[in-house]
């Protein structure tokens, strides 16, 4: 496989997971409702996690992230963290306006908190995210570089798209669809916490 080959399908793989709906997808409808450049905030939240993960698989760490403890872990206290951020929103669903923010954390820790917080996110980099980290090893430096710079724009792409999205169409929104943007949102946050947790203990 040539490089090029190789970086297409990081770009069609890494999408494929971005673009499932989730903690960070839901964290993103919201912030962009504040501003159309929170999907960039997002982004680099998320890569923030990322590039540790890329240095630990790359020293062969990997089979770390499938002990059972730790996906206990990750799944308890992440979970707990996504229900507390979709409690809080939750909550000021019927105070939303032009003036007022979602929730406290700004773009950047919350594209953090909501990445950290998914064990399943950590499983992604455990399985196909070593597998592509393998392949790209074989182009040598070059390759993990571009690896790991290609899978981030592909994050920044889809972010700033639905962030863009949501703040130059908010003005066609009614006050009970705003409601309803943040109800979900806040919901999938707490549904999600949930189903960590509950995966976690079972």
């Amino acid at each position: 496989m040539s490089l090029i080959l190789f970086l297409f399908s990081v770009i069609l793989i890494s999408l494929s997971g971005i673009m499932m709906p989730g903690p960070v997808f839901a964290v993103t409808l919201s912030k962009g409702y504040e501003s159309p450049l929170a999907g960039i905030g997002i982004a680099l939240g998320h890569g923030l996690i990322e590039l540790p993960l890329v240095a630990i698989i790359y020293f062969g760490f990997a089979r770390f992230f499938h002990l059972e403890l730790v996906k206990t872990i990750v799944g308890i206290a992440g979970g707990s963290i996504l229900i507390y951020m979709g409690s809080g929103m939750f909550r000021i669903r019927h105070e939303i306006d032009e003036k007022v923010h979602s929730f406290s954390q700004g773009s950047i820790t919350a594209g953090f908190l909501t990445s950290t917080s998914n064990p399943y996110f950590f499983l992604w980099w455990a399985t196909i995210g070593a597998a592509l980290m393998t392949k790209a090893i074989t182009f040598g430096v070059v390759g993990i570089i571009l690896f790991v710079v290609v899978h981030w724009l592909s994050d920044l792409s889809w972010y700033s798209l639905v962030s863009l999205v949501v703040y130059r169409s908010k003005h066609l929104w009614s006050k009970k669809l705003r409601r309803i943007l943040f109800g979900s949102c806040g919901a999938i946050l707490i549904g999600f916490g949930g189903w960590f947790i509950i995966s976690a203990v079972i």
